[in-house]
């Protein structure tokens, strides 16, 4: 099941997509609610962020082939830092390049999408907790991200974390298709299968640092073909079976 966000009229809904329709949701996505026969069309909608987390925990360095693209060591356990909630946008939204920088790169992620508050659970359970999977892009000033691997700055600029389009309930995360466009180029092209902390062991690992609360992300890192976008420039983030995430910079 696909459930997007959007705006239509002033107001903000919850839907969810069959074929080119959106059906209307009523009461709470992350508790109750009923779809019903209302619909509206996608193309008279604007999609919004499928969320806005408390927090987006976001992980360095998780698959081999984009480690071996910067030198980097595989680490023990994952390397985890987060981005602020006034990072995100959302799809066919406007990636704003700041002044402070002179390089700012796409970085196509698989982002989990917390269904319930979540503490110190194990492996196993970890499938319960996750509401479902969007597409992510971790926009990154790389100039600004030193090599000790304290990379606040370059992460959490206003518009570095497009999310979207929609979440996707009903996915298997462990053998996923992803590939990052720029400007109609292919640039990233891999599968999740190369994860070296799998969706699951993330949210296990995380949840006995901090509480993940209903809503909140997990971006599970990107492959290789890291590099930097320019103004003006278009990029798509694809993951297999969720869709197509679209932004441009100005």
């Amino acid at each position: 099941m696909k459930i997007v966000s959007f705006q239509l009229n002033g107001n903000v809904s919850y839907g969810v997509i069959e074929n080119n329709e959106i059906m209307l949701i009523e009461g709470d996505i992350f508790g109750d609610f009923v779809v019903t026969d209302t619909r509206v069309s996608l193309d008279e909608i604007k999609i919004l962020p499928p969320v806005v987390p408390s927090k987006a925990v976001c992980i360095g360095l998780n698959y081999h082939d984009h480690i071996e693209e910067t030198n980097s060591k595989v680490p023990d356990r994952p390397v985890v830092f987060i981005k602020p909630s006034t990072a995100v946008i959302g799809h066919m939204d406007d990636i704003k390049y700041p002044e402070l920088s002179k390089r700012v790169d796409y970085e196509g992620e698989l982002a989990v999408v917390i269904g319930k508050k979540a503490k110190d659970i194990n492996v196993n359970e970890a499938k319960e907790y996750i509401f479902g999977y969007t597409c992510g892009n971790d926009v990154t000033a790389r100039d600004l991200q030193p090599a000790d691997g304290q990379w606040t700055v370059s992460k959490s600029f206003d518009t570095f974390l497009p999310l979207g389009p929609w979440i996707e309930t009903e996915l298997d995360p462990l053998n996923l298709e992803i590939r990052t466009f720029l400007n109609d180029e292919l640039k990233q092209s891999s599968n999740t299968r190369h994860l070296i902390f799998d969706p699951y062991t993330l949210v296990s690992y995380i949840s006995q640092i901090m509480t993940l609360l209903h809503g909140d992300i997990i971006l599970t890192g990107t492959p290789s073909g890291i590099g930097p976008m320019k103004k003006g420039d278009k990029v798509v983030v694809e993951i297999e079976n969720i869709g197509s995430l679209i932004n441009y910079v100005k």
